[in-house]
């Protein structure tokens, strides 16, 4: 996934918090998220990631949006034993936007 920063924001890096098995990676083509290597990551934990950072990119600060591929999400959804979802996946890349009505639509 990759996370497109705001104009006030030029980098970010870390984790949102415990629970989810992933951090915030900055490249030099972007600022991406990242699997931990290292820890427990909860079956759901890719998913939840995916919703925060959606979230906080509803303010604009310090996310201006993120990009999911289709293969990425469908795979979160896997995980996070969400099928019905996962099988209605149509778009070949997700936004924020896109994420926040996929959780409004199936109540996830």
């Amino acid at each position: 996934m990759k996370i497109l920063l705001s104009n006030l924001c030029f980098s970010l890096s870390g984790s949102l918090g415990r629970g989810y098995g992933y951090h915030f990676e900055q490249r030099p083509n972007g600022c991406f998220a990242k699997r931990n290597s290292k820890g427990f990551v909860p079956p759901d934990g890719h998913w939840r990631f995916i919703v925060l950072c959606a979230e906080l990119s509803v303010g604009g600060f310090p996310i201006a949006d993120i990009k999911v591929s289709r293969e990425e999400l469908k795979t979160a959804l896997y995980e996070a034993h969400l099928f019905i979802a996962m099988q209605n996946l149509r778009l070949d890349t997700y936004n924020a936007r896109d994420i926040l009505n996929l959780k409004t639509t199936f109540g996830l």
